[in-house]
């Protein structure tokens, strides 16, 4: 901003001054804004589509300084109308990478990182617990289901958005303290995320479908509220954990309602205090694992896993097992065929490892969880008997997954 001030001696008439004022100056007028503590914020952003750009293009105005994005898809040319950050000449480009780019245009002091990856394979816990808070522009409640548990197990707060035509809703989860996500669902939920899953629990083709209509106004409004209740959270303000807010675009409308805790849902348990293992996924084995859970837990300990893995591919009729290097929700049902003679394989799956089984199979034993497709800086929970457990952090893989992010020192905003 220039101002135009009276000539005088000392400042001649074609001499303008410039505001010495920074770029947040006006935010920081709030009385209760801490622009250091927002700076300070690691953010993590899961969906950079329409929702996902605004969230970014909010975060990195107002100075949000460690961001990370995850959005496996790439750009397509219906996402200009509804997407600030992407350009007609980035369609076929993956949306996360581009976001992630123009996010740090805005503010060259932001740091966006990028990873062009499905969150619910390849992000390992250790990315929520590096998080501050999450946010999502989602469009599946497989997705947000992960979600949810993950932060769950991390002690994290996100906060959901979806759009609709000119509708949305904003929900803040607090899975600690209140209601969460899964807390939500009703029968009709429940069914069609069970109709994503074969019997072998292996993941249908998606199904053709027509587009949820939406407008970038409705991304606007609904990534503006995502946006200004993490802020608050931040700095300590009240927030709408455990409430959800509709807005009705076509009527003007705002509705407030309070989510209720089921007391049966499953999407509260949460993690010992994460210790960090000073390694990789990739550096310990299996059975290095199970000596050092029973170093320390005793006998009978077991290593509960972040999600299941597929331990084999077992062919009933030629006989052939493969390790498809892969958790479970990767795998299609047209991955269950076997190349050799076409039978549909037996899905070998598991979520723990026990000492028994591993001490009676060597080649299990010398396997690394990287081996099952674990994904890096992930966290792996010790457990023996209903009391004893201890949860470790991968965090040899941060510097991999963080990149520049993994530098910044760590500091408890709340």
């Amino acid at each position: 901003m220039t101002n135009l001030e009276e000539p005088t001696a000392a400042r001649p008439a074609d001499r303008l001054v410039l505001d010495t004022e920074d770029r947040h100056h006006r935010q920081t007028l709030i009385e209760w804004w801490d622009q250091a503590r927002v700076a300070a914020a690691r953010v993590l952003v899961v969906g950079a589509g329409a929702l996902g750009n605004e969230i970014l293009k909010n975060l990195a105005l107002l100075g949000v300084g460690q961001l990370l994005v995850y959005d496996f898809d790439q750009v397509e040319t219906s996402n200009l109308s509804r997407s600030v950050l992407f350009r007609a000449a980035d369609a076929g480009r993956p949306k996360a990478t581009i976001a992630a780019q123009r996010a740090m245009e805005l503010d060259p002091a932001v740091t966006a990182v990028a990873h062009c990856q499905n969150v619910m394979h390849k992000a390992g816990l250790g990315v929520f617990h590096w998080a501050d808070i999450v946010l999502c522009g989602l469009d599946n409640r497989e997705a947000r289901l992960f979600v949810n548990s993950a932060c769950a197990r991390t002690r994290r707060v996100w906060v959901d958005g979806a759009i609709e035509g000119l509708a949305g809703v904003v929900r803040v989860f607090d899975p600690a303290h209140g209601p969460c996500y899964e807390c939500t669902l009703g029968q009709v939920d429940r069914r069609i995320l069970s109709e994503r899953r074969s019997c072998a629990m292996l993941a249908r083709q998606a199904q053709a479908a027509g587009h949820v209509p939406t407008t970038v106004v409705a991304a606007s409004v609904v990534a503006a509220w995502q946006v200004q209740e993490a802020l608050k959270w931040l700095h300590g303000q009240p927030v709408l954990a455990g409430e959800a807010m509709h807005f009705h675009g076509l009527w003007s409308d705002v509705t407030r309602v309070r989510l209720q805790r089921a007391q049966d849902c499953p999407g509260h348990d949460a993690l010992p205090e994460i210790e960090p293992l000073g390694c990789g996924i990739a550096d310990r084995t299996v059975g290095e694992l199970l000596a050092r859970a029973t170093e320390r837990l005793g006998p009978g300990a077991m290593l509960e896993l972040s999600r299941d893995v597929v331990t084999a591919l077992a062919c009933p009729q030629c006989g052939t097992r493969v390790r498809p290097q892969a958790v479970l929700g990767e795998l299609r049902e047209r991955d269950a065929a076997c190349p050799e003679c076409g039978t549909h394989r037996v899905v070998e799956f598991t979520g723990s490892f026990a000492a028994e089984d591993v001490l009676a199979n060597a080649t299990l034993a010398g396997a690394t969880l990287a081996d099952f497709g674990i994904p890096p800086f992930d966290v792996v929970v010790a457990r023996c008997g209903l009391d004893a457990a201890e949860a470790w952090s991968f965090d040899g893989d941060a510097a991999a997954v963080l990149g520049p992010l993994a530098g910044r020192a760590a500091r408890k905003l709340r």
